[in-house]
């Protein structure tokens, strides 16, 4: 086994761990949902649960939703209406694709996920539009999932937006909001792809803040560069999963960024596997809190104008496409040359 396979098996390992964990910590959700089955004339084993990192703890079984919701009705092509689904279960903000009980909710059909596989999250947006419809004149029919239903009813979702969500960058960097922006190659770009055409690139983060202090207002910027499970560094024996790092002040007064420096973030596999599909937000939201080890690279204090930063940061992000879309609001002529020529993009 070389080391890539290694790595790769250890990866699996960890998600089988995380599996094991994510159950145990909803045993309460599992045994209400065992007990509404009951309820409903079917009995669930622990072998019917399992976790599914981009949905959460599923309950599968044959025509689960026949037994669950026998009063739900129907049409000749096996669609259910959507006005019957959102007055007998919940919708809530950033939970498109999901019709919610007291122990369980429903889930749209499979086929509306990334790549048609029920792994996946949901692809954008179709669902999120179909979900925030509300013409009356409408007569709206969705198919569900059948077999699966989430089972821990709680406000925890995974949001993709394509390859992009959050705010668009602007060179008015008052006008900027102070929000989470993560940015991703398209998915149908392969291991191989990414690697000669975006040096190994998994995703770029960014984040903006605005705070208050004696030298008056300041915009903060952070972004942090995520590279493919492949890329590692070896520091003293240790293996290591390197994340470019930028930190920036911008003086809203002086219109222009007074200081802008850039580190190496270090993370230990168990963090990378953690972090990798989080945001740059990840310890405010978790209470497993990541400390990366960190060697600070450069430091620039003074004037800064907003293009030189612009130019800085790209060039800091060596191969990044990522870096380029952000700023300029396309991919780099030529990965857009390439995704046109070989998936019609």
């Amino acid at each position: 086994m070389n080391e890539r396979e290694e790595r790769l098996l250890r990866y699996h390992e960890y998600l089988i761990e995380e599996e094991k964990q994510e159950l145990q910590e909803n045993a309460a959700f599992i045994s209400a949902f065992k007990e509404e089955c009951i309820r409903k004339g079917i009995t669930l084993g622990d072998e019917h649960f399992s976790y599914v990192k981009k949905t959460g703890v599923v309950a599968t079984y044959p025509n689960l939703i026949t037994h669950l919701c026998p009063d739900l009705s129907r049409d000749k092509d096996g669609l259910f209406d959507f006005s019957e689904l959102t007055t007998a279960y919940k919708r809530q903000p950033f939970a498109s694709g999901y019709l919610i009980s007291d122990t369980f909710m429903l889930m749209a059909h499979p086929y509306f996920r990334r790549g048609l596989h029920e792994l996946n999250s949901y692809a954008p947006r179709f669902i999120d539009k179909f979900w925030h419809l509300s013409n009356p004149d409408l007569k709206l029919l969705i198919a569900v999932d059948l077999n699966r239903v989430r089972v821990d009813v709680n406000d925890r979702m995974t949001l993709e937006y394509d390859t992009w969500y959050g705010p668009k960058f602007s060179r008015d960097i008052c006008t900027i909001p102070d929000e989470i922006v993560k940015l991703r190659l398209p998915p149908e770009m392969d291991e191989l792809d990414a690697q000669l055409l975006a040096n190994s690139t998994y995703s770029l983060d960014i984040k903006w803040d605005t705070e208050q202090s004696s030298e008056g207002v300041k915009r903060i910027f952070y972004a942090e560069e995520f590279k493919s499970i492949d890329e590692t560094i070896t520091i003293n024996g240790e293996v290591y999963f390197p994340a470019k790092y930028v930190h920036s002040e911008f003086n809203v007064d002086m219109n222009c960024f007074t200081h802008f420096d850039g580190a190496m973030h270090l993370y230990t596999f168990d963090e990378y596997c953690k972090r990798i599909d989080s945001d740059i937000n990840y310890n405010k939201k978790n209470s497993f809190k990541i400390k990366s080890n960190s060697i600070k690279l450069f430091r620039i204090d003074g004037k800064i104008k907003i293009e030189t930063w612009i130019d800085l940061v790209s060039h800091f992000f060596t191969g990044n496409p990522l870096a380029y879309e952000y700023f300029e609001g396309r991919y780099p002529d030529y990965l857009s040359d390439f995704l046109k020529a070989k998936y019609g993009r």
